[in-house]
């Protein structure tokens, strides 16, 4: 028999030391010869990213020890910080950006790993630190350069930039000397990805964009042809388009363009002819593609023998193998359910970076000879027992105007507690950040913390999120703020009306965009019981003013619509500005070094709250930026967000560690 035990009060193994220890995942995959290289999270070394090596015996090593971090800061998203080059003779030659400088360095390793100390190739910027970034590097060891995009601070507002393509000396002789490095575009956009050669290294593609437009409103396609000396000649506009999202670019084996375009609605794969028509090679209603939140991502990998690895899928992904010829996708077979947008291909293997609801994420290599799909690095490994883990459920609901609503619904589960009879739990519910994001289905040890004691959530993919086509997303035009609120009421109004959630115990919690859904949600009703607010959007007004970085800058003209047409709304939609409408106690978690979302915004959020008698704490760290990084700040935040819970719900919970509410 198992006993009973009050909801919220369940002893749990999954403690937040535990769930800190496993934040993050793998990102950024490359191959460099026979070995896979792929940047992993160290919370406890303050945060940083490592650069992991797997060599071709399958040994699985760090590449880089402290203090080096390898993470870029272009769009302060950042995006592809590291590239390799597999040399004739000796070790691989690697280069990377350094987060605390974001200099480009160099470094050598030998055949049995010794680290020769890596070496500067860029400058640092005369205008602040990190003021000279770069991001998605190719190494042209015939050229004896790395081609990359650079972002330049030429003042000091955020939106003091510029973004070029730029060639920059594997001999270090730009290390001091800014005019060593070789801009190989003309800065007509705003926004660039890195550079994609052709095969034959004639070509090079790139994407570009601009104000006000994000890259999933409208991007282009860049074609040039290089010339003997290295320069790009003929830069010509290919594809894409104002309202076409091309996130992705690259080449056949035998030369031809491919590029991703949701042209149709959905983010599918194209292939340009000779006549440079594209032309789908799978269209389907299902994305094979997603949002260009950081400069780098891919979504498909080209493979030495014609076939393309896809990553592919509606909600949910896997990972396919595509002949573009035939259009025929056969799918890898096993357990993972969220593929990352990152893939690297070695001769006819393809490897990817692949989570599921029992697993984290891990790297997953598939050999498209046999079909057999095998876990290669950075290997999930249980923990705990996997009875705490809690059981998602993949729902639809309905919202108004007869919307549909997806969500992920985690409810309450222990194998050593059940729930009283005549108790229904409490439930909180997640809105992912973005807005333009999604929340996937994956394991994740912070859910299970609450679920392993007793607490429900409900991750809501709401009106804007992607994964299901650019209609869906496009709800959120001008209406953040509106339908985002209303989804995550519905889906929380369903679960307490079916029965499955105490109406009375309800929360909503969310980081970044989801900050603001959660401030937005307590004032605008009094369905929410309490709610944690993490390094939110509070003033739209400042956000679209100069207070935020100039990546996301524009991005209120799609959401809330111009300022210069609409400027109440933006008064009327910001928490800040209806706080008198709040009467629910809240947790609010600031990062002090935020440039996104800066703590300016917190703080007058906190000054206006000031005397309306609502119990609320404000917890700030230092050296944290946008998205906690450190293991002790995401301890202290997770301990704290429960112990909000404990409270406001009324659960017996000693030992949560008391969080003081002032009024």
């Amino acid at each position: 028999m198992v006993p009973t035990g009050p909801y919220g009060s369940w002893p749990s193994p999954i403690g937040a030391a535990l769930a800190a220890s496993r934040d993050g995942r793998p990102e950024y995959l490359g191959a460099v010869g026979d070995e896979l290289w792929w940047t992993a999270p160290r919370p406890a070394e303050g945060g940083r990213r490592t650069l992991m090596r797997r060599r071709a015996d399958g040994a699985e090593e760090q590449a880089l020890p402290l203090p080096w971090n390898v993470r870029s800061r272009v769009i302060e998203y950042g995006g592809q910080p590291w590239a390799g080059h597999a040399r004739e003779a000796g070790g691989p030659l690697i280069v990377f950006a350094h987060f605390p400088d974001q200099r480009l360095y160099a470094y050598e390793p030998d055949g049995d790993g010794a680290l020769a100390a890596p070496r500067p190739l860029t400058p640092v910027s005369a205008v602040g630190g990190g003021g000279l970034r770069w991001a998605d590097p190719v190494i042209r060891p015939e050229r004896g350069e790395v081609w990359c995009v650079l972002e330049e601070f030429t003042g000091p507002a955020p939106t003091d930039v510029r973004r070029v393509l730029a060639a920059v000396p594997l001999d270090g002789s730009a290390a001091d000397d800014r005019s060593a490095i070789r801009e190989l575009t003309d800065g007509r956009h705003r926004f660039v990805t890195g550079p994609r050669l052709s095969p034959d290294g004639r070509r090079v593609a790139w994407i570009g964009w601009d104000h006000p437009r994000m890259p999933w409103d409208g991007t282009e396609v860049l074609l040039a042809d290089v010339t003997a000396d290295g320069a790009f000649a003929d830069v010509r506009s290919v594809a894409g388009g104002p309202e076409e999202s091309v996130p992705q670019v690259g080449w056949t084996a035998d030369g031809q363009l491919l590029h991703l375009s949701d042209r149709s609605g959905w983010w599918n794969l194209y292939r340009s002819g000779p006549d440079g028509e594209p032309a789908a090679l799978c269209p389907r209603a299902e994305e094979f593609g997603g949002p260009l939140w950081k400069i780098g991502l891919s979504w498909f990998q080209p493979l030495e023998n014609g076939l393309v690895a896809v990553v592919h899928g509606k909600g949910a992904t896997a990972l396919g193998i595509l002949d573009p010829d035939s259009g025929e996708l056969v799918d890898a077979a096993g357990p993972w359910t969220e593929w990352a947008p990152t893939l690297a291909a070695h001769g006819t293997r393809v490897a990817g970076v692949a989570a599921s609801p029992r697993s984290g994420y891990e790297i997953v290599e598939l050999d498209t000879v046999t079909g057999r799909a095998r876990v290669v690095g950075s290997a999930h490994d249980d923990p705990v027992d996997p009875a705490y883990y809690p059981e998602p459920q993949i729902r639809t609901f309905t919202g108004p105007d007869n919307r549909e609503i997806h969500a992920h619904v985690y409810p309450p589960h222990s194998p050593d507690r059940i729930g009283p009879a005549e108790e229904l739990p409490p439930y909180v519910v997640w809105a992912h950040g973005g807005p333009t994001g999604h929340a996937p289905l994956v394991l994740d040890l912070e859910i299970a913390y609450f679920t392993s004691r007793g607490i429900g959530v409900a991750e809501v993919n709401y009106g804007g999120s992607t994964g299901y086509g650019r209609e869906y997303r496009e709800r959120l035009r001008e209406q953040w703020g509106v339908v985002d609120v209303e989804d995550c009421a519905a889906v929380a109004e369903a679960l307490a009306s079916e029965g499955t959630a105490d109406p009375a115990r309800l929360a909503i919690r969310g980081g970044s965009a989801g900050g603001w859904t959660t401030a937005a949600s307590l004032a605008g009703s009094d369905l929410y019981a309490c709610g944690t607010i993490i390094y939110p959007i509070l003033d739209l007004l400042g956000w679209a003013t100069g207070e935020t970085h100039d990546f996301e800058s524009r991005y209120p003209e799609s959401l809330i619509g111009p300022l210069a047409e609409v400027p109440a709304r933006y008064r009327e939609r910001s928490p800040l500005h209806r706080v008198e409408r709040i009467s629910a106690p809240f947790l609010l978690l600031q990062g002090l070094d935020d440039v996104i979302c800066p703590p300016a915004q917190s703080e007058r959020f906190l000054a206006a709250i000031a005397g309306r008698g609502v119990p609320h704490a404000y917890l700030t760290f230092e050296g944290e930026s946008h998205g906690f990084r450190r293991a002790e700040t995401m301890i202290r935040a997770l301990e704290a967000e429960l112990s909000l819970y404990v409270q406001t719900f009324g659960i017996d919970r000693p030992d949560v560690p008391l969080l003081e509410l002032r009024k």
